[in-house]
């Protein structure tokens, strides 16, 4: 559940909002005069859709021998 508090409320307390976050994985949301302006969350590891992007892609670079070299000179009509 996400708690809603207000900036003058969190500003003197904001360690302990800071560890609640910590501990629970609460969601905290800080207002300004009634509007939300922060949400504080805890980061998470990897997501699954980010985990099986880097999965899929693992293992998939090709070996290049002259990273330095020129490439696709042949593509070139000027040079032709």
């Amino acid at each position: 559940m996400v708690k809603i508090i207000s900036k003058s409320k969190f500003k003197p307390m904001a360690l302990e909002y800071f560890r609640r976050v910590q501990e629970t994985g609460e969601e905290i949301i800080i207002t300004d005069r009634g509007k939300p302006v922060v949400k504080i969350a805890p980061i998470r590891e990897e997501t699954t859709v980010t985990a099986a992007i880097l999965n899929k892609l693992r293992g998939t670079l090709i070996k290049y021998e002259d990273p330095y070299g020129p490439v696709g000179l042949e593509d070139w009509d000027i040079l032709k």
